[in-house]
């Protein structure tokens, strides 16, 4: 029997497809709103194929509590976020888990982290737990670190034909995980030391954010310029080793908007070049309010109430709105003591700011300006409602008369 500690975007996606596989699963999380929901069969976020997956893992036993099960093998797939001011890691969430897991596990448990952490996190702060309780590694317990390779709107796919990495002390406790994973994932399972399998997730995600600040730093030198960034970026992309990615309003999400911050926290003078994309994908936010000011200015207009911001969430066509840069761009504004800008986002049905509007109609009424922040497929099967407005186009997905860019 599987307990998997942490019901949110990672943990119920895997604890289903544990469960879909034929694994009895015991779901774990302290929010009490998820686990009844849960119990009751509803799903608790939007996800394509989620509800299929549910509801098979539900007719091959799986249950959801709040409390942590005695059993063999646990995983752990909570948050990690990182200290604002530092930028290390914060590793309160694990730690708990961590140690409730502990409170109940038997003689000889696997505990398989899957949440990212930064290398060499398990030495730093989990084996010192073990430790402390007189607990032998690699006999009471066997630790594991399994990172979680997926993106919302795509998680079942990936779950199922992603690769994975298993970071263990040994082969054989290896071997043990990679059958367990076996039972759903399709892709190759690759199995090294654990730091090496800390520090390859976090590498995965820092490049790309560079290769996103790359972009982004382009898009700013051709607005200097005039010229059009995604014209070059196309042309430069026709060469066989290039390969740069799209310009955008910013970096969100909880992979690559945080897991570079943990290597600077971690080594701070080693670490330049992180540094400086993280700096200019946070800037991009700040960037975009720019151009809305110099649209502004180009059409005579001097009312931000005027314009309306489309798009909540961090990418297209999922709810999630973690590191959103449509709130960071809200909350630079904020700073400033200035409001006024619209909102709409067709995934996000509840109000999370005061200028939030629910209805895509009565938003397009109340605006003049339209800023696309988000590429979600609902814009794109509206374009017939948008030709008459001005458009900022930061993903640059439609074509209007009255268009603008980056």
């Amino acid at each position: 029997m599987i307990n998997l500690i942490g019901l949110g975007y990672i943990g119920l996606p895997t604890a289903l497809m544990f469960a879909k596989a034929g694994n009895k699963v015991i779901g774990t999380d302290y929010n009490t709103k998820i686990v009844e929901t849960l119990s009751n069969g509803e799903c608790t976020f939007e996800e394509i194929g989620l509800p299929e997956v549910f509801k098979q893992a539900l007719e091959n036993s799986i249950e959801f509590r709040t409390e942590y099960v005695k059993t063999k093998t646990y995983v752990i797939a909570v948050p990690t976020p990182y200290i604002s001011n530092s930028k290390k890691i914060d590793p309160k969430f694990v730690l708990t888990a961590f140690n409730s897991v502990l409170d109940v596990c038997e003689k000889g448990s696997i505990i398989i982290i899957e949440s990212t952490v930064s290398p060499g996190f398990i030495d730093k702060y989990i084996r010192p737990e073990a430790v402390n309780r007189n607990l032998v590694i690699g006999k009471d317990i066997h630790l594991v670190h399994a990172p979680e390779r997926i993106i919302p709107g795509n998680i079942i796919f990936e779950l199922e034909n992603n690769s994975r990495t298993i970071g263990v002390d040994s082969r054989e406790v290896g071997g043990i995980v990679k059958k367990l994973y076996s039972s759903f994932c399709k892709a190759e399972i690759v199995i090294t030391d654990i730091k090496s399998a800390e520090m390859s997730k976090v590498v995965e995600n820092t490049y790309r954010d560079i290769n996103i600040a790359f972009a982004n730093e382009l898009a700013k030198i051709c607005r200097e310029d005039n010229m059009d960034v995604y014209e070059i970026i196309r042309i430069a992309n026709m060469h066989p080793r290039v390969n740069i990615l799209k310009p955008g309003p910013g970096v969100g999400g909880h992979c690559i908007s945080v897991d570079p911050w943990f290597l600077v926290g971690d080594y701070p003078d080693l670490t330049n070049l992180i540094l400086s994309a993280r700096k200019v994908n946070d800037s991009m936010p700040s960037f975009v309010l720019g151009r809305i000011k110099e649209i502004m200015k180009l059409n005579q207009m001097g009312d931000p109430s005027r314009v309306g911001l489309y798009g909540l969430t961090y990418k297209e066509n999922v709810e999630d709105t973690r590191e959103s840069p449509t709130l960071q761009l809200l909350s630079i504004m904020n700073n400033h003591l200035a409001s006024g800008l619209k909102v709409y986002d067709p995934f996000v049905k509840e109000v999370l700011v005061d200028t939030q509007v629910l209805d895509f109609d009565g938003f397009l009424n109340e605006i003049d300006i339209l800023v696309i922040l988000v590429g979600h497929k609902h814009i794109l099967d509206n374009i017939e409602k948008i030709k008459t407005k001005i458009v900022l186009d930061t993903r640059n997905i439609v074509n209007v008369e009255k268009l603008y860019k980056l």
